[in-house]
């Protein structure tokens, strides 16, 4: 999949962009770099890379506001690349339409995951097939029955469970904020009942038989929720 994909690296410090440009180019990735946010962005409008890693710090735009604007006519898989870590910072991206966030300092080979998990699925939501089937690893998602089996099995979820899973299944490998999930699951009026989402992500684990240590449903923490191919994607973070 990598030979030929072109990647935009996007950070003002020119020892990341050769550290991350050698490590993408070592795996065949076409890569193209970027130092400030208009350069991104004009980078975006005249090459149309694949995916664009975006560092937050940049001296002339604001990483947030130029991840909102490239989202504004491209739907280009954007992973923020950030020394960052806050919890408002990566709400703040991920809401302005990123698909993923490394923290700072990271590894490669989990940076080199993650844009992998991005290409596979890009940053459209996943379309259902012609029996409205939703598949996320040997997770299936049945839409059209309100259905959902595990590796065959089935497995049986209340509503408001089937309708959190669905659309972590239309969005596989991203992360979704905690509003985006209220807002979708719940209705417009909700947005900061976080502890709903603890509780049914809690329950669905258990009824999705997922290892603690290696989850499929991903808390990203303070930030939101993500499904994952188990095979894709090394977890750090831990349930809650």
């Amino acid at each position: 999949m990598s030979i030929g994909t072109r990647v935009l690296v996007v950070d003002d410090e020119a020892a990341i962009l050769r550290a991350v440009g050698a490590g993408l180019q070592a795996r065949g990735y076409e890569v193209r770099t970027a130092a400030t946010g208009q350069a991104a962005i004009d980078t975006v409008a005249l090459e149309s890379p694949e995916l664009v890693v975006l560092d937050l710090g940049l001296p002339d735009i604001d990483g947030v506001e130029v991840c909102r604007r490239i989202r504004g006519w491209s739907a280009v898989p954007i992973i923020v690349l950030s020394a960052d870590g806050a919890e408002d910072r990566k709400v703040g991206a991920l809401d302005a339409g990123a698909d993923d966030y490394v923290t700072k300092p990271f590894s490669m080979p989990e940076l080199l995951a993650r844009v992998r998990v991005a290409l596979r699925h890009r940053s459209t939501p996943a379309q259902a097939d012609d029996a409205g089937v939703l598949d996320v690893g040997d997770l299936r998602v049945d839409l059209a029955h309100h259905e959902v089996t595990v590796a065959g099995d089935r497995v049986e979820l209340t509503p408001k469970e089937f309708a959190f899973l669905a659309l972590l299944a239309r969005w596989p490998g991203r992360v979704l904020t905690h509003r985006t999930i209220l807002q979708e699951v719940w209705g417009p009026e909700y947005g900061t009942e976080t502890q709903y989402l603890r509780v049914y992500a809690s329950q669905l684990r258990k009824k999705l038989g997922d290892d603690a240590a290696r989850p499929r449903l991903v808390t990203e923490p303070g930030v939101g929720y993500r499904l994952i191919e188990l095979e894709a994607l090394p977890v750090k973070e831990q349930p809650g």
